[in-house]
């Protein structure tokens, strides 16, 4: 299998706020070609351990086949740490981190529908072996609810517009790949003079995070996964839409266990922005575990 052709968005940075000494349990939440994962492993050393968990298993195979034994990779859901660490009699772990971002290895994938061009499967499920891939979601769902999938979790404010032209598309013929899809969005919605994001991208977004639940699980890792921290321990996450750093802000102010450390997100520099456009839109926040009440 391919190496991996992703680059970590703030590695720098996310080195400097969870702070990883050896001997520490850490866990990258979202490890995908394991550039995050790799950094810590140096720092925890042999005496440590870095647990690297992927909802992809293309990402678990490719990583497993690198034979890099600093880090164990596990083919699971980071909102479902508890029962990893329960089965490894791991009580907490000393730091966290979920990159929330889209991987270059899944968009470069022709098979996987992520790419706007792509004349693969439209299906940009993070894990291809279960739920409904992106295809028989527009397959089945009526106007309405597509038009508020749409404008709920793209922001696309010309959501009724495209969800009109889908159900008058798929009466002539059924929309299967991504570059269908990304052309009949350009269709109709005008691109902004001098903007640089594709008029596709919104509604791409909106059935990405529909298909892997992507907002329902944030929600659910940010209300339990504080416990699994030891006191002291911080959790960065880097998101790159407003959706998910809104979760990420209010959970970090307002959990009981969570000291919030970060009171603006983090940005990239320019140089890694301009290196690698696709961190721009990142935001890197991070809290730190209190002492139990």
């Amino acid at each position: 299998m391919a190496a991996s052709i992703h680059f970590p968005v703030m590695a720098g940075e996310v080195i400097e706020w969870l702070q990883p000494k050896p001997g520490q349990i850490l866990v990258d939440g979202t490890m995908g070609g394991g550039g995050h994962a790799r950094l810590l492993a140096e720092r925890v050393g042999p005496e440590g351990q870095v647990l690297g968990l992927d909802r992809d298993p293309a990402a678990i195979m490719a990583f497993s086949e690198a034979n890099d034994s600093r880090i164990e990779p596990i083919h699971a859901n980071y909102a479902d740490l508890d029962q990893v660490l329960a089965t490894r009699q791991i009580p907490a772990v000393d730091g966290l981190l979920l990159d929330l971002g889209l991987s270059s290895d899944q968009l470069a994938d022709p098979t996987r529908g992520f790419s706007f061009e792509s004349s693969g499967s439209l299906d940009q499920r993070f894990d291809p072996t279960t739920g409904e891939p992106a295809w028989r979601l527009l397959e089945r769902m009526d106007e309405r609810a597509l038009a508020d999938l749409i404008f709920q979790y793209g922001e696309e404010r010309f959501s009724r517009r495209i969800a009109r032209r889908i159900v008058q598309t798929r009466r002539q013929q059924p929309i299967r790949t991504a570059a269908q899809l990304s052309a009949l969005v350009r269709s109709c919605v005008p691109r902004s003079r001098g903007h640089r994001i594709d008029p596709a991208t919104r509604t791409f977004q909106a059935l990405r995070i529909a298909v892997n639940n992507e907002l329902q699980t944030l929600q659910e890792a940010l209300g339990k996964l504080p416990e699994l921290l030891r006191p002291g321990g911080r959790w960065a996450i880097i998101s790159f839409h407003s959706l998910e750093d809104r979760l990420v802000k209010r959970a970090f102010r307002e959990h009981p266990l969570l000291d919030n450390l970060t009171r603006k997100p983090i940005r990239p520099s320019e140089s890694e922005a301009a290196a690698n456009p696709r961190s721009r839109s990142a935001k890197l926040r991070v809290a730190q575990r209190i002492a139990s009440a």
